[in-house]
């Protein structure tokens, strides 16, 4: 019979996070998260999300006592104040193959959705839309990025064997850096420049990065908003984010397009693939993952596409053509040869119509699930 515990010390949040580092052993195609900053991730004292949300973690146990399985239960309460949906999220769901395990862990979410009155069940997913989303449903045989979950491909089985229907699904795209051909968005660029009086910013020090953070997130929040599934970003989540993540980004991979009054029109944020640094480091920074981070960071060859947005008033206008315009100088000269983009989701025709020049494969799919509760 498999138990399932909440945690309730820092020592059992450690098991939970430390899991999957058992469950993939030998798996090459898994990047392991930074152990130290998914524990600080977890911290309600650190991450401003638990303001507005509470977070059940799950241990399942199996009759000798063997860890066998984990999960997150999420009550986000921006889900039916902002959306007026009253959904429990669940998330970090890693369990051996054997049903009886997912089944507990999903019984146990069930149980905790009914008790703060929730209709339904979906995931796996994070806090917000800033986090990690989808089970992995094809492309198990290539390395993903920091940005995304993998899993074995027996997690989809599970996921319909208990009753779970696909909610949304997403795709994750790939191009060599030798498919884009820049002539037309120089064009585009040059136009929309002398047109509207669009002009790119292109930070080299992250002090320049954060004098324009906070009109990029305020601009994350307005260009994304119109996704059914959005929540917004809260000040305080902005200023997390702020501090834990753009200090460790290349300051050259984000850039920011004006219009002609200095007002932030469009943004983009990349990242270097710092997949197979983590891989070699085992998820620490010490004593050597630091150094393999920052090797990655200045020399890797693959490119992370993980947000790019654009103001409602100058949507398909051209921004983006500066955008890409920049990148495809400074990449030149890195000697990028691959292009990733993070999970998208695959109703976003807008989002594969700015890509289309470019001619991306397909190369992974996940999907979140959902159940009545």
């Amino acid at each position: 019979m498999i138990k399932v515990e909440t945690v309730q010390s820092p020592q059992e949040l450690k098991l939970f996070v430390r899991f999957p580092w058992q469950l993939y052993k030998g798996d090459q195609c898994w990047v392991p998260p930074i152990f130290e900053e998914e524990l600080k991730f977890f911290d309600p004292q650190q991450n401003p999300v638990f303001e507005h949300s509470i977070a059940h973690f799950l241990l399942a146990y199996d009759e000798q006592n063997q860890l066998v399985g984990r999960a997150v239960a999420i009550i986000n309460d921006l889900d039916e104040s902002v959306l007026n949906i009253k959904k429990i999220r669940f998330g970090w769901f890693d369990f051996i193959d054997d049903l009886e395990v997912s089944q507990a862990l999903l019984d146990k979410i069930k149980a905790i959705g009914q008790e703060h009155h929730r209709t339904y069940m979906e995931g796996p997913m994070g806090f917000s839309n800033l986090d990690k989303v989808g089970v992995l449903t094809s492309g198990f045989d290539s390395i993903g990025t920091m940005a995304s979950w993998h899993n074995h491909p027996y997690y989809q089985k599970h996921y319909e064997a208990n009753g779970l229907t696909v909610e949304k699904e997403y795709v994750e795209c790939r191009f060599p850096f030798s498919n884009i051909d820049i002539t037309k968005a120089k064009k585009v660029s040059k136009i929309v420049r002398h047109r509207f009086g669009y002009a790119i910013v292109n930070p080299r020090r992250r002090k320049e990065v954060f004098a324009y953070a906070d009109d990029m997130f305020r601009l994350f929040n307005e260009s994304y908003a119109k996704l059914s599934s959005y929540l917004p970003i809260t000040d305080n989540e902005i200023g997390y984010i702020k501090k834990k993540f753009l200090g460790f980004i290349a300051a050259d991979f984000i850039k920011f397009v004006l219009d002609k009054d200095k007002n932030m029109i469009a943004f983009a944020i990349v990242m270097p693939q710092f997949a197979h640094a983590l891989i070699k480091s085992k998820g620490k920074l010490l004593p050597f993952g630091f150094l393999r981070i920052l090797w990655a960071k200045k020399f890797s060859k693959t490119a992370v596409f993980y947000l790019i947005g654009v103001s409602e008033a100058h949507q398909n206008k051209g921004a983006t053509a500066l955008l890409f315009e920049s990148y495809h100088e400074d990449f030149s000269k890195r000697g990028m040869t691959t292009c990733i983009r993070t999970p998208e989701l695959a109703t976003n025709t807008a989002i594969r119509q700015l890509w289309k020049d470019f001619s991306p494969e397909v190369y992974k799919t996940r999907a979140t699930y959902s159940k009545v509760i």
